[in-house]
């Protein structure tokens, strides 16, 4: 099992419609092949800072969802709503 963290920070006053569009990509990765669960937290700092952390079988199952036309489709909603560039870091269990 994989664990992705992705960072994305929203512009001000679109918040709630962030939030809508965001709840659809995550249903739509819900059904993905290898989607094992996902939470999204909101930085107590900074309440237009928000985190994912997505559960994946694999990483392989991960680059499929990540490439598939259906997140690309999805992140054209969202990609205008951020202010920066969205931040993604693929994470392993360490043998520690």
């Amino acid at each position: 099992m994989i664990r992705v963290l992705i960072e994305r920070h929203i512009a001000e006053t679109l918040e709630s419609a962030y939030e809508e569009r965001a709840r659809r990509v995550l249903q739509q990765a819900v059904g993905a092949s290898g989607f094992i669960s996902g939470e999204t937290l909101i930085d107590s700092l900074d309440p237009n800072h928000r985190i994912t952390l997505a559960n994946w079988r694999s990483e392989a199952d991960w680059d499929r969802w990540y490439h598939s036309e259906d997140r690309k489709d999805l992140m054209t909603e969202l990609v205008p709503m951020m202010d920066r560039d969205e931040h993604i870091t693929v994470l392993q269990q360490s043998a520690v």
